[in-house]
């Protein structure tokens, strides 16, 4: 019986993990929770989730995990075919714990600072501090990338899907200037041509949709 994975395809962590499954084979059942109608509160949620956050993982033990870091490192470790996503290596794995630290401390936290005013708070605008923040995590990532193909050196990694799908998000909202950028260019473009970010796509273009139409309401 395959995991159960609760979520919603806009969502950047969610995509990361559909990336992740489909890296290494594995099929998952796909649960989408209605947040406009707060699915995410009711009771039967929060027994499995008191964070009430998407996405969370149900195994088909009924083990339960949420976060998407958590969960990724978890399916790699369960069923993976080799480490190379998150390898087992001390060094080589906290160069990718590091980096998905750095996407979920500075880059997914910079990105809700400008989505949960889009939304909650209706605005049409992005503020300066907020743009500026996000240019900023844009220049740490053009750093880390220098010399290296992928987020870690030479292979894909776990790494590389969290901060694919999150770095693709804020695009949409603060595009990538490929001249200031050249390093995040190119490693975005790899991205989208390995086979996995096809997990991405639909999610993305509905994050697309969603948030652009609020910006359009300038």
């Amino acid at each position: 019986m395959a995991p159960t994975l609760y979520m919603v395809y806009p969502s950047p962590p969610v995509r990361a993990v559909l990336m992740t499954a489909k890296a290494i084979g594995l099929d998952l059942n796909l649960k989408e929770v209605g947040l406009l109608s707060n699915d995410h509160l009711k009771s039967d949620y929060l027994k499995l989730n008191p964070q009430h956050t998407v996405p969370t993982l149900v195994d088909d033990n009924g083990f339960t995990i949420w976060d998407s870091h958590a969960i990724m490192t978890y399916l790699v470790t369960k069923y993976a075919k080799d480490d190379s996503l998150y390898p087992k290596d001390p060094e080589k794995r906290a160069l990718v714990d590091q980096r998905l630290h750095f996407e979920s401390g500075i880059v997914f936290a910079r990105l809700l600072r400008i989505t949960k005013p889009l939304l909650v708070q209706r605005k049409g605008t992005i503020d300066k501090r907020d743009l500026d923040d996000m240019i900023e995590a844009y220049t740490f990532l053009e750093r880390f990338l220098q010399g290296k193909k992928w987020a870690t050196g030479d292979f894909v990694t776990l790494a590389d899907y969290s901060l694919g799908a999150s770095i693709s998000s804020i695009g949409v909202l603060v595009p990538i200037d490929p001249k200031k950028f050249p390093n995040v260019t190119v490693w975005l473009k790899r991205l989208e041509n390995l086979s996995e970010y096809e997990a991405n796509r639909d999610g993305l273009a509905l994050f697309s949709l969603i948030f652009k139409n609020r910006l359009s309401k300038l």
